[in-house]
């Protein structure tokens, strides 16, 4: 059996005195939807954030394609970053207000050193058409775009990273229901095509039966169920 994409094993997140997360371990294979299920104020945020580095945990163990997450310093972590990218609630909170759509999803490839005067902005133009998007999307800034377009051209900033893996923090919560089963439709067309792991944070049981293949119910910063 290959390795898992993502293994978590006895993690623990803390603030101060609560522990937000406490002892969660759960796999993740390539292709495959995992759900973290519960009410707000759970942990499942806080995993999230764990997972990605963007919280160090205080104990426990986040593997990623093969290699140990929590021992790295952020120098050997930095180069492994673009490879796990999130996709957040607010799809207006997540990009600049004052950048463009298009300068917004070429920062990335600027940031990593990947960007070329000629075939940037011809990647850019790949991604808005990869989630729907018209290239005209690109000109306009995120209040001048719907939700639902606001949240695709998050997730075309977050392809431009040629991830592995995307943790969707509760994509679609924001989205009115007939906008929200587009952008679902889209996610999973996507990891039909790019083989991408997703971990799915999200309270609504009805959106989880419909899109995640296994899911794990938390409570009280512990998983009780999956």
């Amino acid at each position: 059996m290959s390795e898992a994409l993502l293994d978590v094993r006895d993690l623990v997140v803390r603030y101060g005195p609560v522990t937000a997360v406490d002892g969660v371990s759960f796999s993740l294979a390539a292709g495959e939807t995992l759900a973290l299920n519960g009410p707000s104020g759970c942990g499942k945020s806080s995993t999230a954030l764990a997972v990605l580095q963007l919280r160090r945990p205080e104990a426990g163990r986040v593997r990623f394609e093969g290699r140990e997450l929590t021992a790295l310093p952020e120098r050997e972590l930095r180069p492994l970053r673009p490879r796990m990218q999130p996709v957040f609630q607010d799809p207006y909170g997540s990009l600049s207000p004052r950048h463009r759509i298009r300068d917004a999803i070429a920062e990335p490839l600027k940031v990593q050193g990947r960007w070329h005067p000629t075939d940037g902005p011809a990647r850019v133009a790949e991604l808005l058409d990869r989630v729907g998007l018209d290239a005209a999307y690109g000109d306009r800034l995120p209040r001048e775009l719907s939700g639902g377009q606001c949240q695709r051209a998050g997730i075309a900033r977050a392809l431009a990273s040629d991830p592995r893996l995307l943790v969707l923090d509760e994509p679609v919560s924001s989205l009115d229901p007939s906008v929200r089963a587009g952008v679902l439709n889209l996610l999973a067309d996507l990891q039909d095509e790019l083989g991408l792991g997703y971990l799915f944070i999200c309270h609504d049981r009805a959106v989880v039966r419909h899109f995640a293949d296994r899911a794990i119910e938390m409570r009280e910063g512990r998983v009780t169920s999956g």
